[in-house]
């Protein structure tokens, strides 16, 4: 099976989505699972994780809904305010859909760099292991130290990180993120999707020799076992189509075995999310 491990829909309007400003005016549409369903029947993708892209417990409920009505979304990535004393009730009230498998916070956009650390934000993602539930990491590379800290708060929670953690492609810094994702890899509760990377590039110019070194470094350190593919779309398409990205994936991992190749490009994401 062949999953795309992180993509989006939206119902686009510019006070539900401030964060799509001019520099992606083309993204100012709606994304749903018609448009996504032409994109990976062309790829070859089998299945697919929606990943939240508001932070309500509105659009937790309305990806459920769009995965109840297509069978090739196979999971989904929610949100809940994990900071809450009630969020046990916010997750009781999705317990008996066994398409949530995760939940994800915007952490990058937090000012404190540290708030992944809080007390009450911890007290949430305890509660998330009664539910079956993995918890996504949205991060920028400077939030590495203190999302290795995280991770060994809870040992036993399966922690997925999106987008390599945002390394800074478009400078070519390669340290200190190589080193502190080393670390993190260390920890074998935590996979990583790869995925996210051309919009951290410069979206014009960009070229996959850039990709290669950060490509390198999150095979090496997480290996196939714990790495998968996804496309962040329709983000990515600010910088690349949806089929140049699974090309340039899969012909990254050719060298590969096929139990390999396999693993980064469905079995890891069957796996880590229980699909």
């Amino acid at each position: 099976m062949k999953i795309d491990s992180h993509h989006h829909f939206w119902k686009y309007s510019a006070a539900e989505y401030p964060w799509i400003g001019e520099r992606m005016k083309h993204l100012r549409r709606d994304f749903l699972p018609e448009h996504l369903k032409v994109e990976t029947e062309a790829a070859g993708i089998d299945g697919v994780v929606s990943v939240q892209a508001r932070q309500t417990v509105a659009e937790t409920a309305w990806l459920l809904d769009l995965a109840a009505a297509n069978d090739f979304i196979r999971g989904v990535v929610g949100w809940v305010p994990l900071v809450s004393p009630r969020v046990g009730d916010d997750l009781a009230r999705f317990a008996g859909n066994q398409k949530l498998k995760a939940v994800r916070h915007v952490l990058q956009d937090e000012p404190d760099v540290r708030h992944m650390l809080r007390p009450d934000f911890n007290a949430g993602i305890r509660a998330l292991r009664a539910f079956n539930l993995r918890y996504d990491i949205l991060i920028f590379e400077r939030h590495l130290p203190a999302a290795i800290e995280f991770v060994d708060l809870h040992p036993e929670q399966i922690f997925i990180l999106d987008h390599l953690a945002k390394p800074g492609i478009a400078t070519g810094a390669l340290s200190p993120w190589r080193e502190n994702i080393r670390a993190l890899a260390k920890r074998p509760n935590v996979y990583c999707k790869i995925s996210g990377m051309v919009t951290e590039a410069d979206w014009q110019t960009w070229t996959e020799a850039q990709l290669q070194p950060y490509l390198d470094t999150v095979l090496d350190a997480f290996g196939p076992a714990r790495l998968m593919f996804g496309s962040d779309w329709p983000v990515c398409l600010a910088a690349c189509d949806y089929a140049r990205w699974h090309r340039i994936v899969s012909g990254y991992i050719q060298n590969l075995s096929a139990d390999e190749q396999a693993r980064i490009m469905g079995g890891t994401a069957v796996e880590a999310y229980g699909l």
